[in-house]
């Protein structure tokens, strides 16, 4: 069952690192940050429209990198547009927790951090853990009004 799982995620990592959603420059974009993996040269840029009530109406990137990095910024886009600035945040330090922690938590009640499970395998290996986590601190950086993020916070 295990490997059966593990093939099912690398399935979901490659279709979005393939086919990205929302690889585009939307017109109306009204927050945005480039973000930069320096260990293995990813790059990408974050563009989002925020209303007036902080709520993400559009997400989009665009750039390149490995399958990783780009099918985490593709599930980011889906996931984020529709949620406030607040809970964009909160799904970030979230997402950052499950690649980065060496404890196992509890995840069951959120099903947006269900959803990007599949990426969670990256931390068995700390290097793609960066490859992950970037479109994320890049989304942070645009919705706290900074041009440029890296994995290196």
């Amino acid at each position: 069952m295990l490997d059966e799982l593990r093939n099912l995620y690398q399935e979901v990592i490659l279709d979005h690192g393939k086919d990205p959603r929302n690889f585009r420059k939307p017109d109306n974009a009204n927050c945005e940050a480039t973000g930069l993996n320096p260990l293995c040269g990813d790059r990408l840029v974050v563009y989002l429209s925020v209303d007036e009530s902080n709520i993400v109406q559009d997400a989009a990137f665009l750039g390149n990198g490995c399958a990783i990095s780009m099918a985490s910024a593709s599930m980011m886009t889906e996931i984020i547009r529709g949620k406030t600035k607040f809970e964009a945040e909160e799904l970030f330090r979230r997402f950052h927790e499950m690649c980065t922690s060496d404890e196992k938590a509890d995840f069951s009640d959120d099903e947006d951090i269900e959803r990007l499970m599949v990426l969670s395998g990256v931390r068995q290996f700390p290097v793609r853990v960066k490859c992950a986590t970037l479109a994320w601190h890049t989304m942070d950086a645009a919705l706290k009004g900074e041009e440029e993020a890296t994995t290196e916070r």
